[in-house]
């Protein structure tokens, strides 16, 4: 008897209890989705970049309709690259000028924020007004307003904030409330699609042509590696830094009908940066009962180079190399193309529902 070769799922499918019945009695149709997180992750992003073109320059114009993107560090940057004149051009762009970018060692921290503001300017390329009037998507940035020693970019200083922090999030993330206040900087069209938050000072601010590139750059500024971004026009005055310092998967109380599209970099949702490291803590079961987590299946992941996704580490992984990182990053990107495919695929012939489990 001939052997039947049945190829590995490149996907995993994780649904939240609202978002697994409704999938598992109707499928999934793109008129179904109002919303979609984008998690902190640095690199990261560029290997699920196939996975975005499908869901963004096929699947969802399919219906089109007003959609609020909400993003925290790379997050933002990839909605932004969607809020453009073409959603896969700019997306393959930010996947390029990541790339390419360059940190030899002993670079200053200074420097690492000029090549990026650098790289900011190159991706949105004049194109700020459309993304601010995109027809189709609302524009959500995630950053956080740092406090007590953490408005320092003096590595002393910032040093003892960051442990202070770090003491903090073991006792409980409340606690984080002593070094963080949320912001959310969102399209003026449509409030930012959350129920009301009270874990966290939260202020929401109107994105503008003024504030859109200072609040994209402080959602990635990561501390001790970039400085913070100080008085986002519109905002109070004050220390600004990357979104997923707080925020990191967003695990968030969503507001929105259908069905809460997430395409991810893991099956689970990791509420903040600090709580890497704590596999106790995990997302509020309350909040994630209409999300759709699609991510990278384990055997997609085995196949890659090093078995994973790029990631920030890759710079110190491939010092004095940046040749062979980008050569590493260019192929997870294509590779990412059969993490878009095996999603078209699912939605068209209905093997989502039978492919969904329980999150």
């Amino acid at each position: 008897m001939v052997a039947i070769h049945i190829a590995e799922p490149a996907l995993t499918l994780r649904a939240g209890s609202r978002a697994f019945e409704h999938i598992r009695q109707g499928g999934l149709q793109p008129a179904d989705i109002h919303l979609i997180p984008g998690a902190a992750g640095g690199p990261k992003a560029l290997g699920i970049q196939g996975l975005d073109m499908a869901v963004f320059g096929h699947w969802l114009p399919q219906a089109p309709q007003p959609r609020s993107l909400v993003g925290a560090s790379i997050g933002s940057w990839r909605f932004a690259s969607v809020c453009t004149e073409d959603p896969v051009a700019g997306l393959q762009r930010l996947g390029e000028l990541y790339t390419r970018q360059r940190f030899p060692k002993g670079i200053s921290v200074a420097d690492i924020s000029l090549r990026c503001s650098r790289m900011l300017d190159d991706l949105l390329d004049g194109q700020d007004e459309h993304i601010l009037s995109n027809p189709l998507y609302r524009l959500n940035i995630m950053v956080v307003k740092s406090l007590r020693l953490l408005q320092h970019d003096r590595p002393r200083q910032l040093g003892l904030g960051l442990g202070g922090v770090i003491g903090s999030n073991l006792l409980g993330r409340r606690h984080l409330k002593r070094w963080f206040e949320r912001v959310i900087i969102h399209d003026q069209r449509l409030p930012p699609p959350l129920e009301e938050l009270q874990d966290f000072v939260t202020t929401h601010v109107p994105l503008s042509p003024e504030n859109l590139r200072p609040a994209l750059l402080a959602s990635g500024s990561i501390p001790m590696v970039m400085e913070a971004v100080r008085d986002i026009p519109g905002a109070s005055q004050g220390v600004y830094r990357d979104g997923g310092l707080l925020d990191y998967h967003l695990d968030l109380p969503w507001r929105a009908p259908g069905v809460v599209l997430y395409p991810h970099f893991l099956d689970r949702v990791v509420p903040g940066w600090f709580d890497k490291a704590l596999p106790w803590r995990k997302a509020n079961a309350g909040q994630i009962g209409d999300v759709l987590l699609v991510a990278p299946s384990p055997a997609y992941l085995a196949r890659l180079p090093y078995g994973k996704l790029p990631d920030r580490r890759d710079y110190r992984r491939f010092l004095n190399d940046d040749a062979g990182r980008e050569s590493y990053w260019r192929r997870a990107m294509d590779e990412s193309k059969r993490l878009g495919d095996e999603f078209l695929e699912l939605v068209s012939n209905g093997g989502l529902q039978d492919r969904v489990q329980p999150i």
